[in-house]
């Protein structure tokens, strides 16, 4: 029979090794039902990462599963060259969710690909290599994308046909302003892109990208109306706003369906991707007509929308809709924040529990300040391993832990989720 030991040696001889497992011991993912995930060993684990925020309505969910298995028999692959109805159906109700006026939806098979898009259509439709992006921020692994990523432990490569400053963003915790109240944090962000867009810039700046809360940077969070205030001053200089609803979107947050909503602004384009598709390859793009028209030359995507991610994202997104997965990441992210923050505030070296809905990350530090303890968070990791809990790791010095439960959790399932990581935080201390 086949251990994790095993697939981990057969993953270090087949895979490059600037990709890596977490955890000393790594562990395999043999199948999965609801919040609950099982190894090849018979280990029983309560999901709370989803496969970076990828498996977002519970495993082996019966309306996905079903939804992808009809269309399976029927035809899986076509392309955008076809007419294929899920993938039609599916961008209609998409760029009806968008709140984008006058929407169009281009599929794409990444993140990364949609960001990529995103910033070709932004430099195409001003006809400028100039864009902004937020310290502290990743929009993925492309060539492009790595160029508007403000996060060194992730950023491959500082070549780039792109003219890139980064602005202060959401990460306060190590911010200057940091001892601001929220309305004078704003007002200083704000202060600081003006003279950065007088200063380094030729006047023409394509578009600032931006997470509405950042993923891989720690669930980093910025003041409700943030954004709203920023796009302010992009509007006066004609410069484009997307929103990398990447993590954000499909009503994790529980106040909103998107992350940009708590801002007071609707964004020339979003990107989404990750959780639409409950585990099936799917993203993609929205923008107004006249930005996403933009590109006139001969275009089109392999993978992009394909019916069999298509039916998968129209069986996901009906879920969430009609069972109002929303309202429920709201609830539930209460429930979690009222169980584990007095845990939070009586341990020294948790430094700031943020997020909200069920998007929560804990940043470690050593006792009495905010220098990164990467040791403690790697012990933290291990500890919910331990104790039958998977969660995940980011943030710039690698010392977040990271939780996102699907929006369908339980009451039953935070609460077993505050008891494990509360076990996990006192074995570590």
């Amino acid at each position: 029979m086949t251990t994790s030991a095993d697939l981990h040696h057969r993953y270090r001889r087949a895979l490059p090794s600037f990709v890596a497992p977490l955890y000393a011991e790594p562990i395999s993912i043999d199948r999965g039902e609801g919040s609950y995930v099982w190894d090849l060993e018979g280990n029983k684990y309560l999901d709370c990462f989803g496969g970076v925020l990828t498996t977002m309505i519970g495993h082996d969910n019966p309306a996905v599963t079903k939804a992808v298995q009809e269309q399976a028999a029927k035809v899986m692959h076509t392309s955008t060259l076809y007419l294929s109805e899920p993938m039609i159906e599916l961008a209609e109700k998409i760029g009806a969710q968008s709140g984008i006026p006058d929407a169009r939806v281009f599929f794409t098979t990444s993140g990364s690909e949609a960001n990529d898009t995103a910033v070709l259509l932004a430099t195409s439709y001003r006809k400028s290599n100039q864009m902004l992006a937020m310290r502290n921020s990743y929009h993925g692994r492309s060539f492009t994308t790595q160029a508007i990523t403000s996060h060194s432990t992730w950023s491959s490569t500082s070549l780039s046909g792109l003219q890139v400053t980064f602005v202060q963003g959401g990460y306060r915790l190590r911010s200057p302003f940091r001892d601001l109240d929220d309305d004078e944090y704003t007002t200083a962000c704000v202060d600081d892109l003006v003279q950065l867009l007088d200063m380094t810039s030729a006047g023409d700046v394509a578009g600032l990208i931006a997470e509405p809360i950042q993923g891989v940077g720690g669930f980093a969070t910025p003041p409700d109306g943030f954004f709203g205030q920023i796009q302010k001053e992009l509007a006066n200089r004609g410069i484009l706003f997307i929103s990398d609803e990447v993590q954000t979107g499909w009503g994790r947050t529980g106040e909103h369906f998107w992350g940009y909503e708590a801002h007071g602004v609707v964004p020339d384009m979003l990107t989404f991707a990750k959780g639409v598709g409950n585990g099936i390859t799917l993203a993609g793009i929205v923008a107004r007509a006249d930005i996403m028209d933009t590109i006139k030359a001969l275009n089109f995507s392999t993978f992009g929308g394909n019916p069999l991610s298509a039916a998968a994202g129209l069986a996901t997104l009906d879920q969430v809709l009609t069972n109002d997965l929303q309202a429920n990441a709201k609830e539930m992210g209460a429930r979690f924040h009222a169980g584990f923050a007095p845990v939070a505030d009586a341990t020294p070296w948790i430094a700031e529990l943020r997020g909200r809905g069920l998007m929560w990350a804990l940043e470690i530090c050593h006792e009495g300040g905010i220098e990164p303890d990467k040791d403690r968070t790697a012990a933290v990791l291990e500890a919910c391993k331990d104790h039958h809990l998977l969660v995940g790791k980011g943030g710039l010095y690698g010392n977040v832990i990271r939780l996102s439960p699907m929006l369908n959790s339980t009451a039953e399932e935070i609460d077993e989720l505050v008891a494990a990581l509360t076990a996990a935080v006192a074995d570590a201390s």
